[in-house]
């Protein structure tokens, strides 16, 4: 039998998704799955953008051009102008989603072998984006007890070495909901201006930010603004995930220009997405405005009741739809297993994402879980009882 690859041998398993078989079979029997574990937002997508996919009137659904369309690019740069992010269209290049504009950024800047610097926990995927071309993740840890703030600069530069190319953030933090301050802003653009790096900055959820202190995008960090790689996406804001449209925008020219490249070889980013996403800028200031609201609803509810949980612990996210929370428990990877293949209360489980699979170190997060508040807040209270019951039963509860 031919041999696997050994980047596909390495290509991790997503702890979002590797315990959907788990949960399809708990359906199968007849169980109710609480899903708070994926970021799939269950509000409803803009009604200007369904609407414009009803209407579509075409005798050919053609590729669009390699960078996306212009129209929709320009409407981009007034969104943008409106979070004090100045921009051109022709920095911008729109993407199959945010994870390609992640990809196309790493094959575009590093080398096999590069590294890229990247504070954990960490959406998971970036790992298998790195593997995918040829990079290496280093981590600086940041810990729950600490409110997963941003590690001193010494820790950052304990990694620096010649293969270092750049540093990834997401801000809104995917997993924790960890939003970076000015002060912590400032050190990255430092780190990055000494050692001349690319500054990789997720920003999908600059919408959803709860503290009283404006949000700081890296397109804010003064000079720094060629090495400044932007991604983005509209799944989350306006509930597209799956019309899977991001978008890569840098002012760097050369750098645009090698990722055109990749767009090019790719041919096209999604025809029918990029309607939907244009129509969704015209959707009314009340869509963001009531979405903004229930999410913010659906944090306190959440958090107040994780910590309401004998032995659970949470600390309050600041952005995003996420929080990370330690449990009571010696594994939560076998814990959030249990929920879904041996539990269940009143017909009822919950599947969450062990926050293990968005660490690279060994052996933490080990009873940690990343929890999405994507559900409306009848269910979240369900939900919360569902996991409390879980917790007294789980034999391998710690406390």
């Amino acid at each position: 039998m031919p041999s696997i690859s050994v980047r596909g041998d390495q290509m991790p398993s997503s702890p979002i998704r590797k315990l959907a078989p788990l949960a399809d079979a708990a359906k199968a029997r007849g169980t109710h799955v609480y899903h708070l574990n994926i970021g799939q937002p269950d509000l409803p997508t803009p009604e200007v953008a369904l609407d414009a996919i009803r209407k579509i009137d075409r005798k050919i659904l053609e590729y669009s051009p390699s960078q996306g369309y212009r129209s929709y690019r320009e409407k981009l740069v007034g969104y943008y102008k409106s979070f004090n992010i100045n921009v051109t269209a022709d920095d911008i290049i729109i993407t199959t989603g945010g994870s390609e504009a992640v990809l196309f950024a790493f094959l575009s800047c590093l080398n096999p072998g590069d590294e890229i610097i990247v504070p954990e926990p960490a959406y998971a995927n970036y790992m298998a984006f790195a593997i995918s071309a040829g990079a290496v993740i280093r981590t600086v840890t940041t810990t729950i007890e600490e409110g997963f703030c941003l590690p001193k600069v010494d820790k950052f530069e304990e990694l620096i070495n010649e293969r270092t190319k750049a540093i990834l953030i997401c801000n809104p933090n995917n997993p924790t909901g960890y939003l970076y301050t000015r002060k912590e802003m400032n050190q990255i653009r430092d780190l990055v201006k000494k050692y001349d790096l690319y500054l990789f900055s997720d920003e999908v959820y600059r919408e959803f930010v709860y503290a009283g202190t404006p949000y700081i995008s890296a397109f804010h960090l003064e000079g720094i603004e060629q090495n400044v790689v932007l991604i983005d996406s509209v799944s989350k804001r306006y509930s597209e995930c799956g019309i899977r449209v991001g978008a890569l925008i840098t002012k760097n020219e050369k750098l645009r220009k090698t990722v055109m490249k990749f767009c090019q070889a790719r041919l096209s980013p999604p025809l029918v997405g990029q309607i939907a996403a244009e129509a969704s800028l015209d959707a009314p200031v009340e869509y963001s405005r009531d979405v903004y609201e229930e999410y913010l609803e659906r944090r306190k509810c959440l958090i107040d009741g994780l910590n309401k949980i004998p032995g659970v612990y949470s600390p309050i996210p600041m952005g995003a739809f996420y929080t990370v929370a330690k449990l009571p428990v010696d594994d939560s990877d076998k814990f959030c297993a249990w929920c879904l293949e041996h539990f269940s209360y009143e017909g009822a489980t919950v599947m969450m994402a062990p926050a293990s699979g968005f660490y690279t170190s060994e052996n933490i997060g080990r009873n940690e879980v990343r929890v999405a508040y994507v559900l409306k807040i009848e269910d979240l209270k369900k939900a919360l009882v569902v996991l409390e019951k879980a917790l007294e039963a789980y034999p391998g509860r710690t406390i």
